[in-house]
């Protein structure tokens, strides 16, 4: 077990007041104490009021609001109480401890924070009582916290956190064994319901977004970036441009133009009249069915082994049936609801950026790069995010904003369409699966291969975690499916599309891989002539905690069966991103398309902060993936994106949602993540629905597109 005194320092705040760094151990570096540094800081001012500044990025998810839970519990003050600050870009000060810098992804938050937090806020209790019982000239067990003071039950006497932060700040650390944390029966806040403390301003207009930045003689840029990957801006006539009224200048980069104005429609009136002129460059003629193609080539002509357990290859040869399958999915766009956009201020001896970003030191270093300065001469100030999923984990706007910005004297908000948000997105990666099962004469499997290729996200994003030909993240879900398989084999290749960017997607490897699982298990399960709850539960023996919420999504829905008259019932059960989850799915076909109808979800994701969180992330999880599984789909047609808006790259409007129950299983087990899980658990659930209310097995998503083919 780590030594707590390594976790924390106390000091005196400027100003006056308590103020606590946790400390965290670089997760790269676990072996050097000097790797070992200051992470969020957490300041108890003279008014009481307990200021955090957060190292994760609030983008929908809840994070404002669950991690002051966790400070505020142990350190016994109202929610309210708490303020919250945006943390300037630092590795070493606000590393992410579950990946190693600063940034805010992959449904890590609550489980890097868990400890930590709890640990800074009952250590800063303890140095308060400490202060006030010096005071008081007392025993400090006869003292306790209490809702933002010290009180001292013998005499009645009591002392707000502000009247004692200062004396506090003089103490040495309480000694490592003093610092309990609260066991899960005398928590008041953890666990409870809690209104989110960034609601209010969204609710009043008062939360601001990176693209709500206002600057004294601030312009607007609209651009428009090469239609086709790898093409470049050959031409373009700026005459027309220039004499919309507002528009003061034309900037033009090797790959895209842009129009700076006082505002961004006179910035875009101005971009449609530049008679821009490009070059397709190499991929001028490239397709989808190009793409895919290639990727069945590359599938074939070798691959990584990143799992063989239980020789799968002798058991396969004594199996009695063997089935095999081909799965594809598509290329997805994130779709944010805030477009893309930055602001910048590029001056000779500075930059100034204004954006929302999951990266925010990333965002940094991209600026610093661009314009020749040092990084401690570029200021990131982030913002709320209108939507991340992993999309804002990129700095590509960042860079393109300041290489416009460099070229222009006032402060410069680029703004990106719509149109250029979808059209040059970096994309979920397509990906080209084939699996194989070798069953026995009751129709289980005593085999399972499962053989990935495409993109590996991680090995552009993070290249020291692709070793041995994968990397973890490509291949979570298909690497440890939660099933009792008795010999196994994963393979990959990594085949990355002609220049088309690829990146995170509300969790890339089980978003892709728990799809593949969980569809051909409902294909096992059919050809078995068993009912597909009663085939799951048979594999999920050395898996508990799986095969209880798949029990209890199936009790909930009224499990009796894949079919419900004419609904269809599909199901899921998966374990990522430390959460096990499983999906039962009701779907029906009316007037030629799919309907959800209802979706029951039941989870363990341990220690839940507060569950309401819980609750809205599994919502917008299960609508992000109705809308990617029924008709989520970038397309490519001479070299260029078809998809352009929402008219065309649908997404679940408010009446089409489904009624969405979620039941969380009690748990003292550490906290798993939820932001990404809901989405991965549904798409293959309403496959098996729409399979079960029509008898069509859908194995290229997405839905739509695949039952128009049939």
């Amino acid at each position: 077990m780590t030594d707590r005194r390594f976790f924390l320092k106390a000091m005196a705040a400027a100003g006056g007041g308590l103020m606590l760094s946790v400390v965290i151990p670089n997760a790269r570096a676990r072996q050097s104490m000097a790797a070992w540094e200051a992470n969020a800081v957490v300041r108890i001012a003279t008014d009481g009021k307990v200021h955090l500044v957060m190292p994760y990025v609030e983008m929908g998810q809840g994070t404002y609001t669950s991690i002051p839970m966790l400070i505020a519990e142990e350190l016994e003050v109202d929610l309210k109480d708490v303020v919250l600050e945006h943390a300037p870009p630092d590795d070493q000060r606000f590393i992410n401890p579950a990946l190693g810098f600063q940034v805010t992804g992959g449904s890590t938050t609550i489980r890097a924070a868990w400890l930590p937090m709890r640990q800074a806020g009952a250590a800063a209790r303890l140095l308060l009582v400490q202060a006030a019982a010096q005071q008081w000239q007392v025993d400090p067990s006869s003292c306790r916290a209490e809702h933002g003071m010290v009180m001292h039950a013998p005499s009645g006497r009591k002392l707000r956190y502000g009247a004692l932060a200062e004396a506090a700040a003089r103490l040495p650390l309480p000694a490592p064994d003093t610092i309990v944390l609260k066991q899960p029966k005398d928590f008041r806040l953890i666990g409870k319901a809690a209104r989110r403390l960034d609601t209010p301003g969204k609710l009043n207009g008062s939360a601001r977004y990176g693209i709500d930045v206002q600057l004294p003689g601030m312009k607007v840029a609209a651009l428009a970036i090469t239609p086709s990957y790898g093409g470049r801006l050959i031409g373009l006539d700026e005459t027309a441009a220039l004499k919309v009224p507002g528009v003061r200048q034309v900037v033009r980069l090797d790959d895209c133009a842009a129009v700076v104005a006082d505002n961004y429609g006179a910035a875009q009136k101005g971009l449609s009249l530049l008679a821009l002129r490009w070059d397709d460059g190499a991929n001028a003629q490239l397709s989808t069915a190009d793409i895919v193609a290639d990727m069945a080539r590359a599938a074939g002509a070798g691959a990584a082994k990143v799992r063989s357990d239980g020789e799968p290859e002798q058991a396969l040869a004594k199996a009695s049936r063997v089935l095999e399958a081909t799965y594809e999915l598509p290329f997805l766009a994130h779709a944010a609801m805030e477009p893309m956009n930055c602001t910048v201020h590029v001056q000779p001896d500075r930059c100034e950026v204004w954006t929302g970003t999951q990266v925010i030191t990333r965002a940094r270093a991209v600026a610093a790069k661009v314009t020749g300065l040092p990084e401690e001469k570029v200021i990131v100030h982030n913002f709320l995010l209108g939507g991340g999923f992993g999309r804002r984990l990129e700095i590509d706007g960042v860079e393109r904003a300041v290489r416009i910005a460099r070229q222009v004297k006032h402060p410069l908000k680029v703004i990106w369409s719509r149109e250029e948000d979808i059209q040059h997105d970096m994309y979920r990666p397509y990906f080209y699966d084939r699996v194989r099962a070798g069953l026995d004469e009751q129709g289980m499997p005593v085999a399972w291969f499962h053989h990935l290729t495409g993109s590996s996200v991680l090995g552009r994003f993070m290249p020291p975690a692709f070793n041995n030909g994968f990397d973890p993240e490509t291949v979570d879900g298909a690497d440890a499916p939660p099933y009792a398989f008795k010999a196994i084999r994963v393979d990959y290749t990594r085949h990355e599309p002609p220049q088309i960017p690829t990146a995170f997607w509300r969790g890339v490897g089980p978003s892709h891989n728990v799809f593949v699982v969980e569809s051909f298990i409902d294909e096992l399960a059919a050809a078995a002539g068993v009912d597909p709850l009663q085939y799951r539960l048979a594999l999920l023996k050395d898996h508990p905690r799986a095969a209880n919420v798949l029990k209890l999504a199936a009790q909930k829905a009224g499990w009796q069966g894949p079919r419900n008259g004419d609904i269809g019932r599909g199901l899921s059960v998966q374990f990522a991103f430390g959460t096990y989850m499983a999906m039962v799915v009701d779907a029906q076909l009316e007037d030629g398309e799919v309907r959800v109808k209802r979706v029951v979800c039941a989870l363990d994701c341990g220690v839940v902060v507060n569950p309401d969180t819980i609750q809205a992330q599994v919502e917008g999880g299960v609508i992000f993936g109705i809308s990617a599984a029924l008709w989520g789909d970038i397309t490519f047609k001479n070299g260029r994106v078809e998809q352009s808006n929402f008219h065309d790259y649908r997404v679940l409007r408010m009446h089409e949602t489904p009624q969405i129950d979620t039941h969380i299983v009690a748990s003292n087990e550490a906290p798993g993540g939820m932001g990404e899980p809901g989405t991965s658990a549904l798409m293959p659930a309403l496959a098996n629905a729409v399979y079960a209310a029509t008898g069509k097995r859908v194995r290229k998503l997405p839905i739509a597109t695949a039952l128009q083919a049939t």
